[in-house]
């Protein structure tokens, strides 16, 4: 499997720290009115009677779920999305088992490949994987199903800007088929945000028609490829968003480049703001950290978000 990937995750060694779907909400309500509380969070089954805005970390868990998950409480926090590559026999029961001894809630189980996957303006995720993209994530989402996992999610790779465009209509029929098997197993299917704007995001959503999508709100994708902000974002996603990538960043400064991504606090995210604005929306779900660096400054960065984000939470 070939990846140009940017994205590092908490991984299971301490040496080696860093490494593109049972709930449904009420996604084809009005948009939101042009008064700031009108949208409201979308009510998700697996966050009744839990504490909102809970805290988490996303974790690459290889095949060693316990040593992965027990880095997560060592931090303090009570939720993960676990991200797996590969799904190994019997790796769904260690899973399930290390979840509970640690008393770590899976929020979503991320999931990306198999191929090539590039995170620029210009890689994306080949056509000609697609077919073997859509087996993999329908594994994962059965992987997940056995582990209690709520939702799965992913990067759909560049949904095209023109509703006109047949590549457009071609990911609007894929992300169907994997929709609907993730619906079959008892899960939503969250997009994460970045590759394209929150409005081309919508539209696919409501396109494929489907009561069991939501958004994964990463807050500094949609800054690292010149999107949107996510200030303005929320008001359109509001209503789709089941969770959240706590992660800061800088706009791009070069056309051909992603911007920088930097730690909690030093980006071009308003966390105050958007941590306010999730209060007043009712968002129930968890505020994941992800910081896409390797090494021991990860694990500071980690820690120094948690005291920044516990402050505005009011944890």
């Amino acid at each position: 499997m070939e990846k140009h990937n940017r994205r590092i995750f908490l991984q299971t060694s301490v040496t080696a720290l860093g490494a593109g779907l049972v709930s449904s909400a009420h996604l084809h309500a009005a948009p939101p009115s042009n008064h700031s509380n009108a949208i409201h969070a979308p009510v998700i089954a697996a966050n009744k009677g839990k504490k909102p805005l809970r805290l988490g970390l996303i974790i690459a868990v290889g095949n060693d779920p316990d040593s992965a998950l027990a880095k997560v409480r060592d931090h303090g926090l009570p939720t993960a999305q676990v991200s797996v590559e590969e799904f190994h026999p019997g790796l769904d029961g260690r899973l399930r088992e290390a979840l509970e001894r640690h008393h770590i809630e899976a929020t979503s189980l991320v999931v990306g490949g198999p191929g090539k996957e590039v995170w620029d303006f210009y890689g994306g995720v080949p056509r000609e994987t697609r077919a073997a993209r859509v087996a993999h994530i329908k594994k994962a989402s059965d992987f997940a199903r056995q582990c209690g996992i709520p939702a799965v999610q992913t990067h759909c790779g560049f949904i095209p800007e023109n509703p006109n465009d047949d590549l457009y209509k071609e990911t609007v029929e894929t992300i169907r088929d994997v929709a609907e098997h993730c619906r079959r197993n008892g899960q939503s299917l969250r997009y994460e945000t970045g590759q394209e704007t929150p409005i081309t995001l919508i539209r696919t959503i409501q396109d494929v028609g489907t009561d069991n999508q939501g958004v994964n709100f990463d807050l500094a994708n949609l800054i690292l490829y010149g999107k949107a902000n996510p200030v303005d974002a929320i008001e359109l996603l509001g209503p789709y968003v089941q969770g959240i990538h706590a992660k800061d960043g800088l706009w791009p400064t070069d056309p051909k480049r992603l911007g920088e991504e930097v730690p909690i606090g030093k980006g071009r995210v308003d966390f105050p703001h958007i941590i306010s604005r999730l209060k007043e929306i009712d968002y129930r779900g968890a505020v994941t950290i992800e910081r896409e660096i390797s090494g021991p400054q990860q694990m500071e960065d980690i820690r120094a978000a948690k005291t920044y984000l516990e402050k505005l939470i009011g944890a």
